[in-house]
């Protein structure tokens, strides 16, 4: 009852933390906040603090403090508080799809609700900030611009300001260690099309503020004179240019068409992240970075820990090379490393890019392996076929000889919860190598049944539905061939519909073609003397208490740079110079020092806030390896000896069936599965092909019987789930 009370507390004050810093967004553009904060500055002058202070505490550490709250609360849940048996209600129809398209796939009512508030803040911001403009527009001296110059150099400007916007929300949907969404229950691998959708608004906005203001100083031939001014103070152009043309590249660069064909050129073009915040922070000004600092802050932070995360490397223990070009990889991990199914890692290994990263979802269960965890991979492009190829060229060389495969790992990452077992029932749809992480639900399912557990209580009836294009694909489900059986001890009944689309009928049964997976090709890579297991990232609690370390410093070196490096009375405030005032009876001057004075001390002051908590996360990390001593042999045995085990199990039970020709009826197949399963809830679970998630999604909205809550006759409510691993 006392964590009960905790977790609720700590859920209140995030809303109350986010509802207030989402409000000074609102009122910022208004006369009313532009008088209260000129006076709140005043005021904060005189302390210690300063202006900077004042900006850091009210726009930048309060969405600092809901990711440190939030890792809190997710550390509190307890497993069999989020295992309760889904509760129907009215609203839980807004986190079904609500919208299916090929142009913006598929949005849920919640999404669409948040995409209509967002534009709506956008609107409010343009129109409050360009009427209060027009009200006051006064010809400018220094250029000589008509009226309608003006006037259209004003819109340019406040589209800048609605980039600055998209800008502030831009990095949050790409944490994986501080990540703010999890807390809403929304994965990285779900939220990264949020981070496209705010990109692509920040450079249309941000595009037509440049062009525009470019225009303007054209058609006034100011042009040779502007475009190349660094100012000493105010609005440095020529960094805001700079900015401009750095996104404008990450952006094409990110394409579909780009980054699906040629991922390297995508990969390595987008950390020119760094050079763009830089300029972005010379060209705008102190004050206005404050309003984007947030998702900056916990970005590097969360990229510098999985940067530790991932050191020391660890080796490949084995790998399988199966018939349909799929290979899987046997990796050690430490004994206390616990993950939830459909957790996903990346991997980088250096023998083939030394900066590339790619996600794969885990197959195994951290219940049932101890030492290992394995993860499949799909050899169809560029990076996975030189990986094929490495260990294919293992098979021809002398077992003495074989080599050991160094790899990078960051993760595992995946739900707080087993969110899956609180559905009555459940229907799995995969399409080729999208199995992999219904393998880790079902290996996890298996293992609760096999240790007689009565924590969980499990769905009684599970049907998966595997697309495939080659009948070799059905021996990856050679390690689930134990649920297949389904022995009268199981607690779940397991049913398997499996369709092949390019291959005509054959006279192989089920666990014929199963056991075919007995024509996979093992490699056990050399290896000599101890090596590094998985840890995964640092617990939750501490990485609350590093994002809180790196707060705290960068506050307080701040406020110490500033008064070691800008005089007294010459003390700069960002744009439009503004002066930090160490006395309340001194007013400083406002021309005594360029304004990217403020923008320098606040770039010294964030590398030594990061590099404080990441020396903290050395010690720890450090203090973890000491403790460990990998027993290598045992690993790869223990491993082996459970895979051989499930080959030797018995006939997997004919009620399963395999159809060969075409694609599978979706609408036929759920049709049934309702009237098997009466009218109960059902989690709805689906990975795969765009096309098939689409299909699934407009199902599960047309056959919920969510939105006939009034009737009497009780209908089944689908609750959609896409899992997405390939980014």
């Amino acid at each position: 009852m006392g964590k009960a009370a905790v977790v609720i507390l700590l859920k209140v004050l995030m809303i109350l933390i986010s509802t207030a810093w989402l409000s000074l967004w609102l009122l910022k553009p208004t006369n009313l906040w532009t008088r209260k904060w000129k006076a709140a500055e005043s005021s904060a002058r005189n302390t210690v603090f300063g202006y900077y202070g004042l900006d850091f505490t009210v726009y930048t550490f309060p969405v600092i403090a809901v990711a440190m709250i939030g890792l809190v609360y997710l550390n509190l849940q307890s497993w069999g508080q989020r295992n309760s048996r889904q509760i129907r209600s009215s609203t839980a129809a807004f986190s079904n799809p609500l919208v299916t398209s090929n142009l913006v796939g598929i949005l849920s009512g919640v999404e669409i609700l948040s995409v209509f508030l967002f534009i709506l803040f956008l609107a409010w911001t343009f129109y409050t900030r360009i009427s209060h403009d027009f009200t006051k527009l006064t010809p400018m001296e220094s250029l000589k611009l008509d009226l309608w110059q003006l006037k259209f150099l004003r819109v340019a400007t406040r589209f800048g300001l609605l980039a600055e916007a998209c800008l502030a929300f831009l990095l949050l949907p790409i944490l994986r260690e501080l990540a703010v969404f999890r807390i809403l229950g929304i994965q990285f691998e779900a939220s990264v099309r949020y981070h496209i959708w705010l990109g692509t608004a920040m450079i249309c906005f941000a595009t037509f503020h440049g062009a525009s203001t470019l225009f303007i100083w054209g058609v006034s031939h100011y042009i040779q004179d502007e475009i190349t001014k660094w100012q000493r103070t105010g609005r440095i152009y020529l960094a805001g240019e700079i900015t401009l043309v750095v996104g404008l590249v990450m952006w094409i660069t990110s394409l579909p068409q780009i980054r699906r064909k040629r991922f390297e050129i995508f990969y390595y073009i987008h950390h020119l992240y760094i050079i763009f915040l830089v300029f972005f922070l010379l060209h705008a000004g102190d004050r206005h970075f404050y309003m984007i600092f947030a998702g900056v802050f916990l970005f590097c932070l969360d990229k510098l820990l999985r940067i530790l995360q991932s050191w020391p490397q660890t080796h490949i223990l084995s790998a399988r090379l199966y018939p349909c070009k799929v290979v899987e990889l046997i990796l050690p991990k430490d004994t206390g490393l616990k993950y939830t199914p459909t957790s996903i890692i990346f991997m980088k290994i250096p023998s083939i890019s030394r900066f590339q990263w790619h996600s794969f979802s885990i197959t195994s269960s951290s219940t049932i392996d101890h030492h290992t965890m394995s993860v499949l991979v799909k050899c169809d492009g560029r990076w996975t076929t030189s990986l094929y190829d490495n260990i294919r060229a293992q098979l021809d060389s002398d077992a003495d000889k074989m080599k050991s495969v160094p790899v990078a790992i960051e993760g595992p990452y995946g739900p707080s919860s087993l969110t899956f077992l609180r559905y009555d029932n459940l229907l799995l749809v995969a399409g080729g190598i999208g199995i992999t992480p219904f393998l880790s639900i079902l290996h996890e399912i298996a293992a609760t049944q096999g240790n007689g557990s009565s924590r969980y209580r499990l769905p009684s009836r599970i049907q998966l539905i595997y697309v495939v294009k080659k009948s070799q694909y059905i021996g990856l489900l050679k390690s689930v061939s134990s649920l297949l059986q389904n022995h009268p001890s199981n607690k779940c009944h397991l049913k398997l519909k499996v369709f092949v689309t390019q291959e005509k009928q054959c006279g192989a049964t089920l666990g014929e073609m199963l056991n075919e997976a007995s024509q996979v090709q093992w490699v056990h890579f050399g290896l000599k003397g101890p090596i590094y297991s998985i840890h995964g990232p640092q617990s939750l609690y501490w990485t609350a208490a590093l994002a809180g370390i790196a707060s705290i410093t960068f506050l307080v070196f701040l406020i110490c740079f500033n008064y070691i490096f800008v005089p007294s009375g010459k003390n700069t405030s960002g744009h439009h110079s503004s002066k930090l005032a160490v006395s309340s009876k001194m007013k400083a001057p406002k021309e005594n020092s360029p304004s990217w004075v403020a923008d320098i001390l606040i770039i010294s002051s964030f590398i030594i806030s990061l590099a404080c908590p990441s020396l903290v996360a050395i010690v720890l990390r450090w203090r973890r390896l000491k403790k460990e001593e990998v027993p290598l042999v045992s690993s790869k045995e223990e491993k082996v000896q459970q895979l051989s085990s499930i080959e030797t199990k018995g006939v997997v039970e004919e009620e399963h069936e395999v159809h060969f020709g075409g694609r599978p009826n979706l609408e036929d197949e759920f049709s049934k599965f309702l009237n098997e399963t009466n009218g109960s809830d059902i989690g709805v679970l689906v990975s795969g092909p765009e096309t098939m998630k689409e299909a699934v999604a407009s199902l599960c909205q047309q056959k919920s019987g969510c939105f006939h809550i009034g009737n009497k006759e009780k209908k089944p409510y689908l609750s959609f789930h896409a899992l997405t691993f390939t980014l």
